[in-house]
């Protein structure tokens, strides 16, 4: 399967349409329309790749709508050459967004079958400096931190404690937070053992597991 123009100008069309919803910064939006959403999906749901929803990846998950993921990345706040860690690499698209846009992506998947299809689609489309590891999301990647952004792709239970003591003192974590329905929780970490949080809204995600699955 190649990006051809009529996949082009679906993303463009559903670029205007989350243009609509939210002023996103312009190298978000940039990466957007780069990333081909469709190579990340079985061939059998390209007809729906650029509508605004989430469509299912395999092992019980999701990917997320693409609303959904530039709003995540507009509240990490972050840019070129900051060090991010990811939680749930799902297919990779949400990684390939945040390493289009120039930062050191680190991430982490639960699930060895998504695992190794994100490696594969990574590599196929170029994207080479991500840093993928098969764990369990909760334990992070402590031997990299400190993260100046975590970016959590799944509903978790409660503020994951280990991953909040990965965060650089002024970074952000951004977790959806709850069981059925989740708030979009910003937690910026302001000092040493000092923490700001704030909500944006409600979505809903599918949810954060501990362990890993083979």
């Amino acid at each position: 399967m190649t990006d051809t123009l009529q996949h082009k100008g679906r993303r463009k069309i559903l670029l205007e349409q989350i243009s609509k919803r939210y002023n996103f910064d312009k190298p978000l939006l940039t990466a957007i329309g780069r990333i081909p959403r469709h190579l990340f999906l079985d061939a059998g749901l390209d007809h729906l790749a650029y509508l605004d929803r989430p469509l299912p990846i395999g092992a019980k998950q999701t990917i997320s709508q693409p609303y959904t993921v530039a709003m995540q990345t507009q509240l990490l706040g972050l840019g070129r050459f900051d060090k991010v860690l990811e939680i749930g690499t799902g297919c990779g698209y949400q990684t390939a967004i945040l390493a289009e846009m120039g930062m050191r992506v680190f991430s982490v998947e639960r699930q060895r079958s998504l695992f190794l299809q994100a490696q594969k689609n990574l590599a196929r489309l170029g994207y080479h400096t991500p840093l993928l590891f098969y764990g369990d999301g909760f334990e992070g990647v402590p031997k990299f931190a400190p993260f100046k952004g975590i970016l959590i792709t799944c509903g978790a239970p409660e503020i994951p404690q280990k991953l909040l003591k990965q965060l650089a003192v002024g970074g952000k974590m951004v977790v959806p937070i709850g069981l059925d329905i989740q708030r979009m929780i910003v937690i910026e970490r302001v000092g040493e053992d000092e923490y700001i949080s704030t909500e944006h809204g409600e979505y809903k995600f599918v949810p954060m597991l501990e362990g890993v699955e083979k």
